[in-house]
C-alpha cells in the first residue's frame, strides 16, 4: 500500500482527487440485520478499489469505474439532502480510497444515525485515526489471512498485515454499543470463505478468536463471475467445515449465512 498525490494522477485504484459515487440504494437490506435493521440502511456505492479482487462482485465500479463526482463540500451537501428518519443508518461502500475527502465532507455533515464505514480492510491504521470522530461502526472485510493467496487474487500481499492491525485498533477505539436492535458503535468483521481455501478460513477465524471474538459474519455467497481462477461455487461441505471450526471456537456474536444465497440477484445493478 502506497501514497500518491491523487489531484495529480490516479492512483491504483483507478480514482482521482474527487469522491466518486456509482451509485445510492435507499433502504439497503442486505447488509447484517445490526446495520440495516428494520428501515434499511442508506448504501452508497464508491466508485474504485485499493485491491484487485479477481472475484470481485462489484468489479464494474471497483476496477472499470462511473458515477458522479463531488468535492467534499458537494458531497456533505448530497448527505444533508437525505431525511434521516427513513434509516436506521448510513453505509458507506468501498470507501477507504476517498479517506481523507471523506473525513472533510464528515465535518462539515455528520448524518443523524450510524455512520457505517464498510471496507475491504485494507486500511492505514493513521487514517483509521482521523476517522475516529466520524464514523461509528467499522464494517471489514477480512479476506485473506495467506500473503500468498492475497498477492494472487488481490495483487496485495501485505493485505493481512494492513487488514489484521486495522481491526485491532477499531476494536480498541469502538466498544460495542447496541440500542434497539440497532449496532449505534462498535466493530463487524465479514469473511467470505472461498472455494478451496478453507485451511485460510481457519487461520483467520483462530486469528479472530485469539482477540477476543468481534461480532463476525461468515459467508458463502461466493458467485464466479467468469474470469480468474476460481470459477465456481463454494461446496457446502467447506462452509460447513469453516462453521464447525468456529463453533468450536465458541464464537457467539455473529451471522452464518444460509445456503442458497450465491446468485447474481444479490449483486446490485450499477
Amino acid at each position: 500500500m502506497c501514497g500518491i498525490d491523487r489531484t495529480k494522477a490516479t492512483g491504483f485504484c483507478r480514482e482521482g482527487g474527487q469522491i466518486r459515487v456509482a451509485k445510492i440504494i435507499k433502504n439497503f437490506e442486505w447488509e447484517e440485520p445490526l446495520v440495516s435493521g428494520k428501515k434499511g440502511t442508506l448504501a452508497i456505492f464508491f466508485s474504485g478499489c485499493s485491491l484487485r479482487c479477481e472475484f470481485c462482485q462489484n468489479y464494474q465500479i471497483s476496477q472499470i469505474g462511473k458515477g458522479d463526482f463531488y468535492s467534499p463540500e458537494a458531497f456533505a451537501k448530497l448527505l444533508k439532502s437525505f431525511d434521516y428518519s427513513k434509516f436506521d443508518s448510513v453505509d458507506f461502500i468501498t470507501p477507504t480510497h476517498f479517506s481523507s475527502l471523506l473525513a472533510k465532507a464528515l465535518q462539515i455533515f455528520k448524518p443523524p444515525v450510524p455512520v457505517v464505514w464498510n471496507s475491504s480492510g485494507y486500511e492505514r491504521v493513521e487514517v483509521l485515526q482521523t476517522l475516529l470522530p466520524f464514523v461509528d461502526v467499522f464494517l471489514f472485510d477480512l479476506k485473506f489471512y495467506s500473503p500468498d493467496l492475497s498477492k494472487k487474487l488481490a495483487k496485495a500481499e501485505d493485505y493481512f498485515d494492513f487488514a489484521s492491525k486495522a481491526i485491532i485498533f477499531a476494536m480498541q477505539n469502538k466498544t460495542d454499543v447496541i440500542e434497539d436492535e440497532i449496532l449505534k458503535q462498535g466493530v463487524i468483521v465479514r469473511h467470505l470463505v472461498l472455494p478451496s481455501e478453507v485451511s485460510d478460513s481457519f487461520k483467520i477465524l483462530d486469528f479472530l478468536a485469539k482477540l477476543g471474538k468481534p461480532f463476525i459474519s461468515l459467508m458463502q455467497q461466493f458467485t464466479p463471475i467468469g474470469k480468474g481462477s476460481k470459477n465456481r461455487k463454494l461446496y457446502p461441505l467447506e462452509f460447513k467445515a469453516v462453521l464447525a471450526h468456529a463453533q468450536k471456537l465458541d464464537f457467539e456474536k455473529g451471522y452464518f449465512q444460509e445456503e442458497g444465497c450465491a446468485d447474481e440477484v444479490y449483486i446490485p445493478k450499477f
